[in-house]
């Protein structure tokens, strides 16, 4: 791999667009261009003896990056003393419950084709040798507001590339409890809606689930929730893939299954209502938890040791320091090719790796 260049920022960061566990995301402009993108600005400290994680987002990005649609890109990546910058395609039009609730009305035809298109992206990505092990709502995302936007599945940092002469059933606990297959808890699907995560996990494993509440589910035809049905299949072995999933009759099919409703213009029921209730209760439901991880993490960090309760302690420091360094012209940064033939799509081994990954350790900040 060539070695990279240290030359003038081609980006301009401005304001601070949502943060992550150890990263911040800032709008970012390419300064010749004029084109906007999302960066991901990741603080140096914070991923001491994390690097194999951004070796691996890179990896991911570099293999899936510009090949499907609806699939956030990897544009390019550099790095300053303190910083790393990925940069990504700007999704402006909202996380997918926010832009459904703010349609005027949803059909049953609505969501099949909003479904069959991620089921797509997702079959490219399993081709790509990728698995996304975070594939939820919150990281759907819409290119623009315009009607007809792109929706990208985003956010590939748990994502794993399987070996192709090593495939093997995922059970490592990675990703969002909700969204996670029984095989991870085995070493909330919103219908296994248990009081505690402990019987959640358990009706996961069983299968133990039910179409309620019911004045939701009697909107939805009988075929959508054969689909349901076959995608919560326990057995890992029996459960669809995404290419078999595109075959069932709820995706496959050209004539759009739904409830009869004479009174809608398209003669469909229309789902838009209890969508709303459900997304409201899910929203509230969501600030509790948070509250509660957010009590239970302060709690712990007064049980660990003093140098991990400083680590916990400076994690918000840390990202504060990246959030106030601006990139321009000004700037001199270390920029990495990704757009170069022989690495537009090859995973990234040890050898050949970002000094990036090899150094942050070793960076004097």
């Amino acid at each position: 791999m060539p070695t990279p260049a240290t030359v003038p920022c081609q980006y301009r960061t401005g304001k601070t667009l949502g943060s992550g566990t150890y990263a911040i995301v800032k709008e970012a402009v390419h300064i010749k261009t004029g084109e906007y993108y999302a960066c991901k600005v990741i603080n140096k400290k914070l991923m001491e003896g994390r690097e194999y994680m951004v070796r691996n987002e890179i990896a991911v990005l570099k293999k899936v990056s510009k090949g499907h649609p609806n699939v956030v890109t990897l544009h390019d990546y550099f790095e300053t003393a303190h910083n790393l910058y990925l940069v990504f395609d700007l999704c402006t039009g909202g996380e997918l419950f926010d832009r459904i609730c703010a349609k005027g009305n949803y059909y049953e035809a609505d969501a099949a084709a909003l479904v069959r298109t991620i089921f797509g992206a997702v079959k490219y990505i399993h081709e790509c040798g990728i698995v996304h092990r975070d594939l939820k709502p919150e990281n759907l995302l819409f290119r623009t507001k315009a009607e007809d936007a792109d929706i990208m599945i985003a956010d590939f940092g748990l994502s794993r590339v399987m070996d192709e002469e090593k495939l093997q059933m995922l059970t490592e606990i990675c990703g969002t409890p909700g969204y996670m297959a029984p095989e991870i808890f085995k070493k909330r699907y919103t219908p296994f809606d248990r009081d505690t995560q402990q019987q959640e996990m358990e009706a996961i494993c069983a299968g133990d689930y039910s179409f309620e509440p019911a004045e939701y589910w009697e909107n939805v035809s009988e075929t959508a929730r054969d689909f349901v049905r076959a995608c919560l299949t326990v057995d890992p072995t029996k459960r669809p893939t995404a290419a078999e999933a595109l075959q069932h009759p709820w995706l496959a099919s050209e004539k759009p299954h739904f409830v009869p409703d004479p009174t809608t213009p398209s003669g469909a029921r229309n789902l838009l209502p209890n969508i709303q209730k459900a997304f409201d209760a899910r929203k509230t439901f969501r600030k509790a938890v948070f509250s509660m991880i957010a009590t239970k993490r302060m709690s712990s960090l007064a049980a660990l040791s003093p140098t991990a309760q400083k680590f916990g302690h400076n994690i918000a420091e840390l990202k504060a320091e990246s959030e106030q360094e601006h990139v321009d012209e000004d700037r001199s940064v270390v920029h990495y090719d990704t757009h170069g033939e022989s690495q537009s799509r090859e995973s990234l081994d040890k050898k050949d790796e970002p000094r990036l990954v090899k150094e942050m350790s070793k960076v004097a900040i």
